[in-house]
């Protein structure tokens, strides 16, 4: 699987890694890494870290929105310098690669309007899901430091935790996680259904937060849940082969080691029942529609698609993705810099470009006896 990743460059490991948050890299967390499929991915992603430092300044990427757009959550931004995204419920983060972040759609609580700063690793945006009139909102980031940042209609602060040994977030519609560098879990907010009272343990590297359920990976490969369980999105399937999770509205999906993709949860428009292939690299599970990005750089929806929200643009240079309630986002791969003999734009020179050179190179003795290669018998 991780020969896969490498078929995209920059950004797209970038995402995986995101995506994949195996950060605690303390040496306790490091010593409970002994099962051999994540010994094998942490490896691989410090190997991809160390990578990034050097290439990042290289590669970054514009995004492009599709589906509900009522406050204009799937405009986003020009610009070639996002390497993040998230989506909430009407509202849509970006990461930029100087740190800071930018944000668009509906703003009636200060949802869209992230903090200022160039000091953020990570986002996440959560929120009422869209059945009022304006849906409310909300934003999380991770700051350099490892502290919490939250803003808009949910902007319940880590004042009762503190700290700075946070490593990744998530937002839930009402309530927030957060993976500490221990590899143990914190949540806050909405409780109605204990979706913000996580398990105890220190072995879990991920963590998703959905409507009022939440999931998270484990060390060994598995996955755990709890909080609102009526649908099943809560009861992840066994197994000790999972890589990725995310939590939709009522529903949940895992990225397998072998490249494929389980769901679990509410399914009535199909979003927890997912294409077959092993060619898949990131999930996000949006409101009743899931999104998957391929090894070659296209990207597949599936579920509920009212608003084309599960019908992502055609192409195959995305690097990331994410779902909103209602509409999804994706990062496509530019260059910020012009590469000689890169003649399809994908930041490098290839066979592929020798095969676009051979394919347009026409030459015709007859019409030109003097070229070159034109030599008499």
């Amino acid at each position: 699987l991780i020969s896969k990743f490498w078929r995209l460059t920059g950004l797209s490991i970038a995402t995986w890694i995101l995506r994949i948050p195996l950060v605690c890299l303390n040496r306790r967390c490091k010593n409970m890494m002994r099962n051999k499929h994540l010994s094998v991915i942490l490896t691989a992603g410090l190997t991809i870290v160390f990578c990034l430092c050097m290439i990042h300044s290289a590669f970054a990427g514009s995004i492009v929105g599709w589906g509900g757009n009522q406050g204009g959550e799937a405009t986003p931004p020009d610009g070639k310098d996002f390497v993040a995204i998230a989506a909430g419920p009407g509202i849509s983060l970006a990461l930029k690669s100087d740190g800071s972040i930018v944000g668009w759609g509906y703003n009636a609580f200060g949802q869209s309007t992230p903090p200022d700063g160039n000091d953020f690793v990570a986002i996440d945006a959560g929120g009422i899901s869209p059945q009022p009139i304006i849906p409310s909102g909300y934003g999380l980031a991770l700051k350099s430091d490892g502290s919490i940042i939250s803003w808009g209609s949910i902007n319940r602060p880590l004042d009762f935790y503190g700290g700075n040994d946070y490593t990744a977030i998530a937002a839930g519609d009402g309530h927030s996680l957060a993976l500490k560098t221990n590899c143990s879990i914190i949540g806050w907010g909405d409780n109605d259904h204990g979706e913000a009272l996580p398990p105890d343990g220190n072995d879990f590297v991920a963590i998703a937060a959905g409507s009022d359920h939440s999931l998270a990976l484990k060390t060994d490969g598995s996955i755990v849940g709890w909080g609102n369980n009526y649908h099943g999105q809560a009861t992840p399937p066994d197994g000790n082969d999972f890589v990725a999770i995310s939590a939709g509205y009522g529903h949940s999906l895992a990225l397998k080691l072998d490249g494929s993709i389980v769901g679990w949860g509410y399914n009535s428009y199909g979003q927890a029942t997912p294409p077959d292939g092993n060619d898949f690299v990131a999930i996000t599970a949006g409101g009743f529609h899931s999104l998957a990005l391929k090894s070659d750089g296209s990207i597949v929806g599936w579920g509920w698609n009212d608003r084309g929200q599960a019908t992502p643009p055609d192409g195959n240079d995305y690097v990331a993705i994410a779902s909103g309630f209602s509409h999804g986002l994706a990062i496509k791969r530019t260059c910020e810099y012009v590469l000689t003999g890169d003649l399809n734009d994908d930041c490098k020179v290839d066979f592929s470009d020798f095969e676009i050179l051979a394919a347009n190179w026409l030459i015709d003795c007859n019409l030109d006896p003097s070229d070159p290669a034109c030599v008499p018998k």
